[in-house]
């Protein structure tokens, strides 16, 4: 759900871009056309994922916007030079973009340095101002740093922004990647899937030359650690929408005029951690930061039926405003759930048995930042087999309601049916007395039985009723 919130606010912010009547500056994407891109992530190649993705994301920008592609290593394999300008910058007819990325062979190597040298000094010869997309499943296989090619180009005043996407990359390949994005002036954006990948494009293609720089950022951590986060700006005591941003693990940016506005930060990294919001004032000329600590920790959870693992609902409630914060569904295994340092009331509901005691409560459990607090608890049951037939041995189908003895509330009811599989009838119940009513159905209608039962500590007790 948070990654489907995300894309909407991106996309809510495309569109309020691209209401501009001056037609914007181009977007010129390279595109990864080597040998690795016929790995594959989820059953489709990382080549077929990007050309799908590329040409989604290339349908929803305005028609105005002039597109350009470059593809290096899809001609010649192990020719650093094969780099390629297939839709020249000033084109604005999507469809060349799309028929383009289909028909790309995935062969030779990744020259990255080279490629963005060869992009950039073509916008320096035609005074091009533009935002130029890298997308790359792989890092640098020839000569050269693309960090180093970036800078240098931002030196002499080559006015460009780069974003760089890494598709299905390790963490410890992105080093580079993420220098050259920042010397660039724009973002990197790590995609392990098509979905990340549609969300990393959307945003980088509205992230564009022509926005303003940001003036205000965000670092969210959690634990010590960098976490991923949205940021989303509204006018301050509005929903009216200003700008919006992801941190990537690293500073997200907005930028916002003069005015008093309340950010929304909220982590996307799986966690039962609440988002948070700050309110700030900007001034003109102002620059400014924020670190947002999301700081937890975590509850593992087990519960067990007379010591087996057992299926059950667990919550954990803010002691003071009773709010639900996490919830989880056990499946008869230890489950945790993270959530900010503080004291909650942990509550238990059995499932799959019935009685009075399947449901329990745990107040002021303390769960402490960047540390794993265990809690158990353990229901108990016995099990009643209840059968109806005749004296013949024919069993007869008949409704089966348990009453607690003392407090004579309703705990469990069922049928017996005719078959062997359901007649004795199975029930689960904690330990206790019982008032047992049997009704007979169908050609024995009209029949009644009520008799009292003790269900002990796992074990088994049986009663056939006879008519």
């Amino acid at each position: 759900m948070k990654l489907l919130i995300t894309l909407c606010c991106v996309l809510g912010f495309s569109l309020q871009s691209y209401t501009q009547q001056d037609a914007p500056s181009p977007i010129l994407f390279i595109y990864d056309a080597s040998g690795s891109m016929w790995g594959q992530l989820d059953g489709k190649t990382k080549k077929d994922i990007a050309a799908d993705v590329l040409s989604s994301s290339v349908e929803k920008l305005p028609e105005n916007q002039q597109l350009g592609l470059m593809a290096y290593g899809h001609r010649k394999k192990g020719d650093c030079n094969d780099i390629e300008f297939m839709v020249d910058i000033k084109n604005s007819n999507k469809g060349s973009i799309t028929n383009a990325v289909k028909d790309i062979n995935a062969l030779g190597k990744t020259p990255l340095a080279r490629s963005a040298k060869l992009a950039i000094n073509t916008l320096k010869v035609t005074k091009t101002k533009a935002t130029i997309i890298l997308i790359t499943d792989g890092i640098e296989s020839c000569d050269g740093n693309i960090c180093d090619v970036v800078s240098n180009a931002k030196t002499e005043g080559i006015d460009f922004k780069l974003h760089v996407v890494g598709f299905g990359l390790k963490a410890d390949e992105t080093e580079q990647l993420k220098c050259a994005a920042d010397a660039g002036g724009g973002n990197y954006y790590d995609a392990s899937n098509a979905l990340s990948l549609s969300e990393g494009l959307i945003e980088a293609t509205t992230q564009t030359i022509d926005q303003p720089e940001g003036n205000f950022s965000i670092y969210a951590t959690k634990n010590g650690e960098p976490v991923d986060a949205w940021i989303k700006a509204t006018k301050s005591g509005t929903i009216e929408a200003v700008d919006g941003s992801r941190t990537y693990r690293d500073s997200g940016w907005v930028y916002l005029p003069p005015g008093k506005y309340d950010i929304a930060i909220n982590p996307l990294e799986g966690t039962d951690i609440p988002g948070t919001s700050i309110s700030i004032e900007m001034k003109e000329g102002d620059v400014k930061h924020e670190t947002i600590s999301f700081d937890g920790g975590t509850l593992e959870v087990t519960t067990t039926n007379n010591g087996e693992g057992w299926d059950t609902l667990v919550k954990m409630k803010d002691v003071t405003s009773g709010k639900v914060v996490a919830s989880v569904r056990t499946y008869s295994q230890s489950k945790t759930m993270e959530v900010p340092a503080g004291k909650y009331l942990v509550t238990f509901q059995a499932l799959a048995m019935n009685g009075l005691e399947t449901y329990a409560e745990v107040d002021n459990v303390e769960v402490k930042s960047n540390s794993k607090t265990p809690i158990s608890h353990n229901f108990k049951t016995g099990i009643a087999m209840i059968g109806v037939q005749t004296a013949s041995g024919e069993l007869i189908d008949a409704t089966v309601n348990f009453h607690e003895i003392n407090s004579n509330k309703g705990v469990a009811a069922s049928r017996t049916y005719t078959s062997a599989s359901n007649n004795p009838r199975k029930f689960l119940l904690n330990p206790g007395t019982y008032t047992v009513k049997l009704n007979t159905l169908g050609i024995h209608k009209g029949n009644t039985k009520t008799f009292t039962i003790e269900v002990k500590e796992g074990e088994t007790v049986s009663k056939t009723i006879t008519f």
